[in-house]
This record gives structure tokens, C-alpha cells and sequence, in this order.
């Protein structure tokens, strides 16, 4: 455990921090983990977060070891409708992190797509990454195919592409694009730089229109592509330094299929956006 004196600046790297590159979690759930005492460093359980360590102490988590952090990697997952994106559901329902593939690492998603929306997701084993795609300043856009139950016309979503306040809360301008009418549904594409909860349809709804598919096909600049329900693709190391500014060792960066299906029931195919 480092110890230095007032004048010495403190050697290594904050506790959570270290546990979050190590892949155990975020770290603001890493410092929760700390203070409800699950976390040991060199045998002496600790309660505070406020603890620079090194690669020579040996950190414990719920008694196990803590391996040495992998370099950061990121995926991109294809989330299928009707898997939620948290670590645990309080309603028990389906996590996508019990549907990923077996031989995948520990990982994190890079902010969230609620239970009914689809499309892209990424994935990272590193909390730093997880922590500066989150952030606002960060303003990569995201981009998504929704479909809406009505015939709006372009002064329907001309409010979206304004800004609105929606119960007190403000949702910064949209880029939106009505793209096809088809019977009683349109398909728009709409571009945003926030991630507020359940965002898209929220703002639909305040100009009268109900969303009935969400798929979100890129995160800044990573996209969704040919990506099927359900796989995981690793994104080179190289892309990744190259987008990040981290240095990293290239890998290849192949597809992993999931092994094992999750049994649902049939339900009749959706009409699909066309190809762009």
C-alpha cells in the first residue's frame, strides 16, 4: 500500500481507478464497493476510497484477486430488443451481460438502450473509457432509425430541431430527418449529442408522435453496420488509439458470434429501413 509523506506526491493511481482498468467495474461502483468493505489491499480490508495503490499490492475483491489490468479494449454489440443494459435488474429481467458470449471478459456498456430499443451498444473493459464517452464534453453524436406511428410533416419536427423543455427538463436541438412514410408509420433518422433517459421518445411524444422501433446504428464514429442481433464485434486496438489517443498494441479484431440463443417467443418480422 503506497504510503508517502506530505511533501512526496502520492505514487500510483487511485484505488477505484486501478479496479476499474482491471475490469471489476465502473469506478463510481468501485467506490461503493470500498465503502461497504468488499475491497482489500495487502489483507487490510478498506472502507475509503481516498487510496493510491501500485502494482506491487496485491487487491482483493470479495476475497478474490484483482488481475492485472488488461490494455483497454472496446466491442461493439448489436443489443437486441428485450434485454436490459444495467449489471442487475430490480424486475429480474434478461441483462445483456448474461447474453454475451461465454469466453467474453468482464466489460462495461458505454452509456445505455432501454429494454424496447435495439442497435448499437458499446462495450469496453476499461472504467476511464466507459467514464470519458459518457461525458457531454465528450459530444460524440449519435445517430438512430425510429420508426413513429403518424404522418408527421417537416413543421412536426421542426420543435425537435429547436429544443425543447419537457417537464422542466431542457433536450438540446435534434438533427431529425423524415425519411419515408410508410402506411400508418414514418421512418425518421434523428441525431443526438445527449443521453438522457429514454430521450428520443420523450421528445417524440411532446410533438404527438409514439415511437414504435428505436434502432441506434452509430456512436460517434463507430457503426452498427451488418452487426446482427446479438453479436459482438471487437474494435481494433489501433481504431481505438486512434479515436482515444491511447497507445496500444494492434489486434485483429474478429467477430464473435453469441454461442448460445436465448429462446423467446415468434413474433412477425419487422418491416426493416432501407439500406443506405
Amino acid at each position: 500500500m503506497n504510503r508517502s509523506t506530505p511533501s512526496d506526491p502520492p505514487k500510483g493511481d487511485r484505488i477505484a481507478k486501478v479496479l476499474a482498468r482491471a475490469g471489476v467495474a465502473s469506478r463510481r461502483e468501485a467506490e461503493r464497493m470500498i465503502e461497504a468493505g468488499r475491497v482489500s489491499v495487502n489483507g487490510t480490508q478498506i472502507t475509503s476510497p481516498a487510496l493510491n495503490v501500485t502494482s506491487t499490492d496485491q487487491l482483493t475483491v470479495d476475497g478474490k484477486d484483482v488481475s492485472a489490468p488488461e490494455p483497454p479494449r472496446m466491442w461493439l454489440y448489436h443489443k437486441p430488443v428485450g434485454l436490459v443494459s444495467t449489471d442487475r435488474d430490480e424486475k429480474d429481467r434478461e441483462t445483456i451481460f448474461a447474453a454475451l458470449p461465454d469466453d467474453m471478459p468482464r466489460v462495461m456498456s458505454v452509456g445505455r438502450l432501454d429494454i424496447n430499443s435495439e442497435g448499437l451498444l458499446l462495450l469496453t473493459n476499461d472504467g476511464g473509457i466507459k467514464r470519458k464517452l459518457e461525458l457531454p464534453s465528450t459530444g460524440w453524436l449519435r445517430k438512430y432509425r425510429v420508426r413513429v406511428n403518424g404522418r408527421p410533416e417537416d413543421k412536426t419536427l421542426e420543435p425537435l430541431r429547436k429544443g425543447l423543455v419537457i417537464e422542466g427538463e431542457r433536450f438540446q436541438p435534434m438533427s431529425v430527418t423524415l425519411d419515408r412514410q410508410q402506411g400508418a408509420n414514418a421512418w425518421l433518422t434523428v441525431g443526438l449529442r445527449e443521453g438522457k433517459n429514454r430521450e428520443i421518445r420523450r421528445a417524440m411524444e411532446a410533438v404527438g408522435l409514439t415511437v414504435n422501433r428505436l434502432i441506434r446504428v452509430s456512436y460517434g464514429p463507430f457503426q452498427l453496420g451488418e452487426l446482427k442481433a446479438g453479436e459482438v464485434e471487437e474494435i481494433r486496438r489501433k481504431i481505438v488509439r486512434d479515436q482515444l489517443g491511447l497507445e496500444l498494441p494492434d489486434n485483429s479484431g474478429t467477430a464473435v458470434k453469441k454461442p448460445k440463443s436465448v429462446q423467446r417467443p415468434p413474433r412477425k418480422k419487422p418491416n426493416r429501413p432501407p439500406r443506405r
